[in-house]
């Protein structure tokens, strides 16, 4: 039976972080599904499009890897692709208590199991939030996204009229 992991978020937009954790991923699933959750209630800085123009010119030659946008609960996502495993990255312990709290209702609930993977040191302090913010206020942001995320400056001044 095919091992198949679902690895969600908002990506919002990808980061060298996230990308990490993927990588890392790979070798112990047949096939991981990048799912990019769509929340109504949220405001993105990039469309949906975008976001999974970018993850999928990051991953262009990794055949294990499926991009996908999805609405809901993530829990019955992972069920309606048949992933049993959901990955997510802890940068630091308010992230581990609370993917610990969701992990738990994820299996007593539904039976999926949620694999932890601790981010490599030197990129705990990303986050996409952080990223969303140097851009919105002009800076540099190339150090912490892959090089296919590319943030010209046209980008960012239409993005910091916002």
């Amino acid at each position: 039976m095919k091992q198949i992991a679902l690895f969600p978020g908002s990506f919002d937009p990808i980061t060298n972080g996230h990308v990490d954790i993927i990588r890392r991923a790979l070798p112990i699933f047949d096939e991981v599904v990048i799912g990019i959750g769509q929340n109504s209630a949220k405001t993105y800085l990039f469309d949906l499009e975008q976001r999974k123009n970018w993850i999928e010119k990051v991953f262009r030659n990794e055949p294990k890897i499926r991009v996908e946008i999805y609405e809901g609960l993530t829990v019955r996502y992972s069920l309606s692709i048949g992933a049993k495993y959901i990955v997510r990255g802890l940068r630091n312990a308010p992230d581990f208590e609370y993917e610990k709290s969701i992990a738990q209702f994820n299996k007593a609930m539904h039976g999926v199991d949620t694999v932890l993977f601790f981010t490599e040191p030197a990129l705990s302090p990303i986050s996409s939030t952080i990223i969303r913010d140097i851009i919105r206020n002009d800076g540099d942001v190339a150090p912490f996204v892959p090089a296919e995320v590319r943030i010209t400056k046209k980008i960012q001044q239409q993005l910091s009229q916002l």
